[in-house]
């Protein structure tokens, strides 16, 4: 598959242009980072103290690996990963795929509402049932009534709120020695606490919905400078894959920046003071608010509604995507609401979903819970196709993966079949 394009001219500013090319990878990482995440990697903190920094290290390799390969199946075969599966594979597991898919979605988006309900509620003292379908119905209607370039920037831009939880983090003043040494050394246990914290980590770190998002995303970005058909989209320049390259590695710093700074905060805080049986991001907030300072409280809980609003069209739009292209359906964001009904419809039906399951009063951890298991199930054989995808000629041509790809990509499948079935061995 040789691409004949010229490449886009680009600025020869190196600052101005990176900043420019940031986009897809940048938004799926930050969008990694949600309420739901930032819950998990509290509990972390607070439980094992210091002990999961290793993780933040040991995982960037892995996860940026795979978002590029996700990020180059989009941009050179012009399909999200559902479409380029459903055209070289067997149809019947992408479709249980998808509804696996789109039910741990939904879970996720519940708890994600829950958590910038209960941030909401901590400032302002406005009811959490008034807060959920008052965000639920703002984020839809941002995105369907928006174009794609201004809905890109505005996820772009709201990556900066995570930077409060470096801030939060630094304003709880950890031990730097010990911090060093727990980043550079694992340190290992076999009981179920460190492994279900293990595995809760990975899973929140490595999840099946950024897969789809990433390939979808880089389509979009080509749709919006214009390649609307196939033709035009197959394929892609050289400096379109560094461009690519650029920005998921960027992307996955940053979430593995911000996962890192949430351990250490909470470790540095909570798990020293010996409150370590903190369920939720809310728990965390306020039990920051004594030991870190208001500062620290402020910033944690603003934290959680700015990365709600990032998630939620992620979580929703990757769910979107997937069954759209599985079916054939037209899908995109520049759509409108007529034109794209059936993607706007799954769309809604997540977030509307997620809505439901909170005003039903269902416990929000045993909806990170449920969400857990089904991306744990859903990841290894999700990038078992991922990595047959990105190997088939066929559809990647020259750009098939090369030895670091694989050898990264096949390591991050290893890892989270190994997690999986430790984790349903330690829970029995």
């Amino acid at each position: 598959m040789v691409d004949t394009r010229e490449p886009e001219r680009h600025t020869h500013n190196p600052v101005a242009r990176y900043f420019k090319l940031l986009g897809p990878g940048l938004v799926t990482g930050a969008s990694d980072d949600d309420p739901s995440g930032i819950t998990t990697y509290s509990v972390a903190g607070a439980s094992l103290g210091y002990g999961m920094l290793w993780t933040a290290m040991a995982t960037l390799p892995l996860m940026a690996a795979v978002q590029l390969i996700c990020a180059r199946i989009g941009l050179v075969s012009g399909r999200g990963l559902a479409g380029a599966v459903r055209r070289h594979y067997p149809r019947p597991f992408l479709y249980v795929a998808c509804l696996l898919l789109l039910v741990a979605n939904v879970f996720n988006i519940a708890a994600d509402l829950a958590g910038m309900a209960d941030a909401t509620a901590l400032l302002t003292g406005v009811p959490p049932l008034v807060c959920v379908p008052v965000f639920g119905l703002v984020i839809c209607l941002v995105t369907v009534y928006t174009s794609y370039a201004r809905f890109a920037r505005y996820l772009k831009w709201l990556t900066a709120v995570l930077f409060a939880y470096v801030a939060a983090a630094l304003l709880a003043k950890p031990a730097w020695h010990e911090v060093l040494v727990a980043t550079l050394v694992p340190s290992l246990r076999w009981d179920p606490l460190y492994v279900s914290t293990l595995v809760g980590v990975l899973g929140t770190t490595i999840s099946p919905y950024l897969f789809f998002w990433q390939a979808s995303q880089e389509v979009e970005e080509e749709k919006a400078r214009g390649r609307q058909t196939l033709a035009e989209r197959q394929g892609a320049t050289p400096h379109e894959l560094r461009d690519a390259r650029l920005d998921v590695v960027t992307g996955m710093c940053f979430s593995n920046l911000v996962m890192y700074f949430i351990i250490l905060g909470t470790g540095a805080t909570l798990y020293g003071a010996g409150r370590r049986e903190i369920q939720s991001a809310r728990e965390a907030a306020e039990a920051l608010r004594p030991l870190a300072g208001d500062a620290a409280y402020l910033l944690f809980a603003l934290g959680l509604v700015g990365t709600g609003l990032l998630a939620i069209p992620v979580l929703a739009g990757s769910a979107s995507f997937a069954v759209a292209e599985v079916f054939g359906w037209r899908s995109g964001l520049d759509l409108s609401p007529r034109r794209g009904s059936r993607f706007y419809l799954v769309f809604a039906g997540a977030v509307a979903a997620g809505m439901l399951l909170d005003l039903s009063g269902t416990n929000p951890i045993r909806m990170l819970f449920f969400s857990a298991v089904l991306n744990g199930l859903l990841a290894p054989p999700l990038l078992l196709l991922v990595m047959l995808v990105s190997n088939n000629r066929a559809i990647m041509g020259e750009h098939s993966n090369g030895i670091w790809l694989n050898v990264l990509g096949w390591s991050a499948t290893a890892l989270m079949s190994l997690a999986a079935a430790a984790f349903f061995v330690t829970s029995r």
